[in-house]
């Protein structure tokens, strides 16, 4: 049997097959009415075709080279000349049987046959009506079976939509044709001169370039409209493919073009370089040679420098790498190698920089100024790598231009919020097109010495992205132990770090990755208190606007008790920026009256600041009365500092539900779980009837429901609003507390407690509750902070209970 693939062809109408092929005309609607009402038989050979469809209406050449096929051919073509032609499912059968042909296929009637050369048989056919296959009789000498017509559902003649669908694919056809290289212009001849519809739509299913699969599921489409569309979509696609390629091939060759444009253009530029005398890129070279002489290096660092210029020397100007090869020598030759500023080690001096820059901060100053004396003592000593962590507004950025001064150095800020890229830190390899080294070097460049103050700011919102994590490429940046050799990819060898100052900056411990927080010293920069700000404002942020609206202190004066006011009433915040907004409000109220030569009061007062301010906006987060049951102050910390909240709770009559609003999280619902069940099971020594939990609902809330709340540090607040719920007596006044709580009655310590301390004071508090393993957090802070203010420390559930709850019921006490 023949292993040759049968060959598709394009249609007759496409070529010449020889010069009988004139008789074969294009279907005209009188030839497509008398075929239709021709009647099929019962039983035809089946001739299966390997990789094509034919249409009704439609000419095509059909290659035969297996036996059965040619058998075929043969003793039909002597007889009625009619027979049956489906598409394989799979071409790779060579005897193929029922299951392995599509059961739709296309009556035909053989026209010629011609005797080729190498012994194949080659056939034209031209496809008359649809049929399917309904039994095979036989499948020797060649197939046979009964077969049933396939009805076609056609629309209306006049129907306007089939007509425009018809002028679409005539417009579609026409266009290919000249779009597509291969499809000779001849074709367009004939689609125009195609009157019958139906045969148009064969005509250019049969010669679209899709696969058998996508022709056969065509050719079962028994509506002629939607056969139109399915049709009238691949052609759409088709001119789209054909689109984009010549739109390709069209840029390809302007790409050409312009790059023989240039080269012809540089050329020129050289020779008449030379014509002026010299060639300027034996200049370059020249010039970072003698720039080089100039530079004290290492053996190591020298040898490379020599050898990246050879390989510059043998570049062709030219090329895209020339420029990148030109900016490696130059940021070799800018970075300062050996270069240190000299540091001042006058620690008195350093002091009062400090101190005159910022109010506070005493941890900061005083492990500057330790590192200070350490380096006077010992000159070649690792600087030390800090972390200010804190929240925002505190002056934590601010700090590193003070600490600069004071040490006499360089300063330099490089901003890592939203950082997500690795090469930011480490730079790009030279292989890439714009490389260019990472920030660190670039910093390092821009301070033209070895050993800035460099402020990493923000180092807890890095971010990683689908180019690395940048976090980790800050690992050896931040090593004390490794950053004397920092590996840059695009230097591409070590640099010295070590002497660099590092200071990073951050809001929060928690989103900065171990590894990195393990090799900072941490410094906790917590909130300012009241009297800190009015201090901060009068000394540091009033003289500082005055001089950006072009005022003097004779403009305008604010006092203290004005400044406590807005400080209170105007900004809740660890730091200063709300403060220095609303103070800017001020001055520029000054400056309006000014320039528009109205009088006005030099000395603010209360009522000035509430015409200019607006009522006090924050009145709202102070202490609230004990008058109702469950009512409780708690302390939280938050990014932005220390803040009071509230603990709300009701009883309703029902079955003991607990209910939890105020946009909660895990840990704190699990805190209020903690505290119902330790009230039930010593429900009888808080003299309460064990009978009332199964009679009331109990609704805990925490205001603010936008705002979202977790930690454990809530436990003891919601232990005490369920007992003052149950037993309706009041909370002892002007009390906050936090703490967490356990099931076995004990009172676990928790963090953030300056900054809770401060939010307390902030809020006139007078007394706070703490557990006893908290007195230690206590006796680190300074004791101006602690003024005003009573601390009762506990171990046990019980005792938060004994001191809280005071023995006097509330006003409209329910009786439960």
């Amino acid at each position: 049997m023949g292993r040759s693939k049968l060959t598709s062809i394009d249609s007759l109408s496409f070529q010449e097959l020889n010069e009988d092929a004139e008789l074969i005309p294009l279907m005209t609607p009188e030839d497509e009415e008398a075929m239709n009402k021709e009647e099929l038989p019962e039983i035809l050979p089946i001739l299966p075709l390997r990789n094509t469809v034919l249409f009704p209406g439609v000419v095509i050449p059909i290659t035969a080279g297996r036996d059965k096929s040619i058998k075929l051919i043969n003793e039909t073509n002597k007889g009625n000349k009619v027979i049956g032609v489906v598409s394989q499912i799979d071409e790779n059968v060579e005897d193929p049987l029922l299951k392995d042909i599509n059961k739709v296929g296309t009556v035909a009637r053989i026209l010629r046959v011609l005797k080729m050369p190498d012994g194949n048989t080659t056939v034209i056919l031209q496809g008359k009506k649809r049929f399917e296959v309904k039994e095979v009789i036989t499948n020797e000498p060649y197939m046979t079976a009964t077969i049933g017509e396939v009805t076609e559902a056609r629309p209306a003649t006049e129907n306007e939509e089939f007509v425009a669908i018809i002028d679409s694919i005539k417009e579609k056809s026409l266009e290919i044709i000249k779009d597509s290289p291969n499809i000779p212009s001849e074709a367009a001849f004939a689609i125009k001169n195609i009157e019958s519809s139906s045969f148009l739509i064969n005509f250019v299913s049969s010669n679209l370039n899709i696969s058998v699969e996508e022709k056969q599921k065509l050719l079962e489409i028994n509506d002629l409209k939607e056969r139109a569309l399915e049709t009238l979509r691949y052609m759409n696609v088709e001119l789209q493919k054909l689109s984009l390629r010549n739109d390709i091939q069209s840029k390809v060759e302007s790409d050409i073009n312009q790059q023989q444009r240039e080269y012809f253009l540089h050329q020129q530029m050289k020779t008449i370089q030379e014509e002026l005398g010299g060639n300027s890129s034996e200049e370059e070279i020249e010039e970072l040679r003698k720039r080089a002489k100039s530079k004290i290096w290492t053996k190591d660092v020298s040898e490379h420098f020599d050898k990246e210029l050879a390989k510059m020397q043998r570049m062709n100007p030219q090329m895209a790498e020339y420029g990148i090869q030109r900016n490696y020598l130059d940021l070799y030759l800018d970075l300062p190698w050996d270069h240190y500023s000299k540091d001042k080690f006058d620690l008195k001096r350093a002091k009062r920089i400090l101190d005159r820059d910022h109010f506070g901060l005493e941890d900061v100053k005083k492990r500057i100024i330790e590192h200070l004396a350490v380096l006077k003592l010992r000159n070649d000593m690792k600087s030390p790598i800090l972390c200010l962590y804190g929240p925002p507004g505190v002056g934590k950025t601010s700090l590193g231009k003070s600490i600069a001064e004071a040490l006499g150095r360089k300063y330099v800020r490089m901003s890592l919020g939203g950082m997500r890229d690795e090469s930011e830190i480490r730079g790009h390899r030279k292989t890439y097109i714009g490389a260019m080294p990472g920030r660190v070097l670039k910093n390092i460049k821009k301070a033209e010495t070895g050993n800035p103050v460099f402020v990493l700011d923000e180092i807890d919102k890095l971010s990683v992205g689908s180019q690395g994590d940048p976090s980790s490429a800050l690992l050896e940046v931040l090593d004390p132990e490794q950053n004397d050799t920092f590996y840059d990819n695009f230097l591409e060898v070590g640099y010295d770090l070590s002497k660099v100052m590092f200071i990073a900056t951050s809001n929060s411990l928690g989103s900065i990755q171990p590894a990195l927080r393990d090799r900072m010293e941490i410094i906790n920069v917590s909130g300012y208190t009241i009297e800190e700000k009015v201090e901060i404002g009068k000394r540091h942020l009033l003289p500082k606007l005055l001089v950006e609206h072009g005022l003097t202190k004779e403009h305008i004066k604010i006092g203290k008790p004005q400044l406590e006011k807005i400080v209170e009433g105007y900004t809740r915040e660890s730091g200063v920026r709300g403060l220095e907004k609303q103070l800017a409000k001020m001055v520029r109220y000054a400056a309006m009256k000014i320039a528009m030569e109205e009088s006005y009061d030099i000395k603010i007062t209360n009522a000035v600041i509430i015409e200019v301010l607006g009522a006090p906006k924050l009145e709202r987060d102070k202490y609230e009365s004990n008058d109702v049951a469950g009512v409780v102050t708690g302390l939280a910390w938050t990014r932005v500092g220390g803040d009071i909240l509230f603990i709300e709770s009701i009883l309703s009559k029902g079955k003991g539900m607990l209910t939890l609003t105020g946009n909660l999280g895990k840990v704190m619902k699990e805190s209020a779980t903690i505290a119902m069940e330790y009230i039930k099971s010593n429900a009888k020594s808080l003299g309460l009837d064990p009978e009332i939990f199964a009679k009331y609902n109990v609704h805990i809330h925490v205001p603010e429901g936008a705002t979202p709340k977790d930690g454990p540090s809530a436990g003891v607040t919601m232990l005490t609003s369920l007992v003052s719920l149950y037993t309706q007596r009041k909370v002892k006044r002007s009390l906050a507390m936090t703490g967490e709580i356990t099931l076995r009655g004990k009172v676990l310590p928790v963090g953030g407690i300056k900054e809770k301390i401060l939010a307390a004071k902030r809020a006139h508090i007078k007394e706070i509750l703490l557990c006893e393993d908290n007195r230690r957090d206590i006796e680190e802070i300074k004791p101006e902070y602690l003024k005003g203010l009573t601390f009762h420390y506990v171990k046990e559930m019980k005792d938060v209970v004994k001191f809280a709850i005071t023995n006097q019921k509330v006003k409209n006490a329910k009786k439960l």
